[in-house]
């Protein structure tokens, strides 16, 4: 017992007397060790520095970049800031400490993870990118407990579904500093008296569920909220929306490369599309609102240089994702989910094909007699 007690004594002067060198870092690592806090992470920044401690004066040891894994040895709480002593796997094992905003644990990681397992079979839906930098979260909530990691200003990824949730007083956080509205809006109650329809601005709130690239993030899934994102609808076709119909999804007819199906890129080839688009009525059958309520197929002319419409759904349809294309060259199926006469929701199947040098398309004989001829 007296061993033990002169043991604790000579650590502690030795971190005293070490406090400014490499000596305290190798006194709290052992001791971290000792007690079992261990775990992984991997650099989520382009870069970022481990450090000799987390206090504003302290020198870089060693540079990091997006990938990277480390061992995580400890975590520590300094101005609010989260800090974890880390090891690098490089040739000296470096140890020092990062910020907790540069890396994800291997838990956090296995999260996002799981969450993509949940679209792996299917096609992205729309591309998108950040207006400023935001958290991304496990899901559609403002609760910190949802926080996965933020990603930075201007990301790019690509929009895998979205999901309507009521507005509602949100916490003060960081990716939610836009005005919102209060329990009584002027506006809304005035339209509600004059008997105009819903908004869905002004009702709703959308969270977008999007895949992440490998050279953007180590993890590959999470949900955004929408009012930090742009969507990046090609150039090219994105003055084809109306005042009142927005693009929400859209995927290439005349590619078989998934990855091109939707680009993160604005500036696109042209190309053929089919574009699904929304108003912003509340349209909300049994509190659940469709995704689209428009479809639209482009062609692009390479001889004249320009779009021209092979066919536009003239009634408001009533879909929910995902949309689906298959098939090679000209000929091309996709499949929609829309709501039938009777209310229930069926795959809709559509045939584009090349006759001579025009694209056209074939729908389903009942979605022309449903909606097309007014319901």
């Amino acid at each position: 017992m007296k061993t033990k007690f002169l043991l604790a004594i000579t650590l502690a002067a030795s971190a005293a007397l070490f406090s400014g060198c490499g000596m305290f870092d190798w006194v709290t690592g052992g001791v971290t060790n000792l007690v079992g806090l261990n775990d992984t992470a991997t650099v989520i920044a382009k870069s970022a520095q481990i450090r000799t401690s987390y206090a504003v004066v302290a020198a870089d040891l060693l540079e990091v970049k997006r990938g990277e894994r480390l061992d995580v040895l400890d975590q520590t709480e300094f101005e609010k800031t989260i800090w974890y002593r880390v090891r690098a796997h490089d040739e000296a094992k470096t140890e020092g400490w990062i910020e907790a905003q540069n890396v994800v644990t291997n838990e956090v990681l296995d999260k996002s993870k799981k969450l993509a397992e949940e679209f792996k079979d299917l096609p992205p839906q729309a591309a998108g990118q950040l207006r400023a930098a935001s958290n991304l979260r496990l899901q559609p909530e403002m609760s910190t407990e949802q926080v996965l990691f933020k990603l930075a200003n201007n990301s790019t990824f690509a929009i895998m579904d979205w999901k309507f949730v009521p507005k509602q007083e949100v916490p003060d956080v960081d990716d939610a500093n836009v005005k919102r509205p209060g329990s009584k809006n002027e506006e809304i109650e005035a339209a509600r008296e004059a008997n105009e329809p819903e908004k869905l601005d002004e009702k709703y709130d959308v969270w977008y569920l999007v895949k992440l690239d490998p050279s953007v993030s180590p993890a590959p899934a999470g949900w955004l909220f929408g009012r930090q994102v742009e969507l990046q609808i090609p150039t090219d076709i994105s003055f084809f929306q109306a005042n009142n119909r927005k693009f929400v999804s859209w995927q290439r007819l005349d590619t078989e490369s998934a990855d091109k199906v939707v680009s993160t890129d604005k500036l696109t080839t042209p190309g053929n599309y089919v574009v699904l688009s929304r108003t912003n009525q509340v349209k909300a059958i049994d509190g659940v609102e469709p995704d689209f309520d428009g479809i639209l197929v482009l062609a692009y002319d390479k001889y004249d240089q320009s779009y021209y419409t092979v066919w536009r759904s003239t009634g408001d349809v009533w879909g929910i994702l995902p949309l689906q294309v298959e098939g090679a060259g000209d000929s091309k199926t996709f499949t929609l989910k829309l709501r039938g006469p009777s209310g229930q929701m069926d795959d809709k199947r559509f045939v584009v094909f090349r006759d001579k040098s025009r694209i056209k398309m074939t729908p389903p004989e009942d979605i022309v007699q449903y909606y097309q001829k007014g319901k």
